[in-house]
């Protein structure tokens, strides 16, 4: 079966996507499928190029015994024609992501949002950046639920 390709996008790519593409990255691994899976995670803007997720970030993967060594990148025109989902943490990461995709001509990442496989119909991940080490955690729980769910549907 053709390997599917999977991006988590955010809008600066250290705090939500890189836990998003760290849980999908472990969940694929430990289900011994990450041969089919290139995960990978993007911010919408530019702020924060080339630097690591927030030590909070790290600090609450570490928790659950999840490294990562991601580094943030801007999403691409690339992407779009590359990528088969591009999953976004809230509404406004889809309204960028939307219009950025209508200026590339042959987009064929569906672009969902993560939450939309939410069983517990959380459909936002709300950014943690101004928030404490507890929002963090719950980012983590809601990564974990979406990507479960998202790799059933998507076996």
């Amino acid at each position: 079966s053709e390997n599917s390709l999977h991006s988590f996008v955010s809008i600066g790519n250290i705090c939500r996507s890189p836990i998003a593409e760290a849980v999908f990255r472990k969940l694929v691994t430990d289900e011994k499928v990450e041969h089919k899976w290139m995960t990978d995670s993007a911010a919408v803007s530019d702020w924060n190029v080339g630097r690591s997720p927030d030590s909070r970030a790290l600090s609450c993967l570490r928790n659950h015994g999840i490294e990562t060594a991601h580094k943030a990148r801007q999403v691409t025109k690339e992407d779009f024609q590359t990528f088969d989902y591009i999953l976004c943490m809230d509404e406004s990461n889809l309204r960028d992501l939307n219009r950025k995709s209508n200026q590339v001509k042959d987009c064929k990442a569906k672009i969902e949002l993560l939450g939309s496989y939410d069983p517990q119909k959380q459909l936002i991940i709300e950014d943690p950046y101004y928030g404490n080490e507890k929002d963090f955690e719950t980012v983590y729980e809601q990564c974990v639920r979406c990507c479960k769910a998202f790799l059933e549907k998507s076996h």
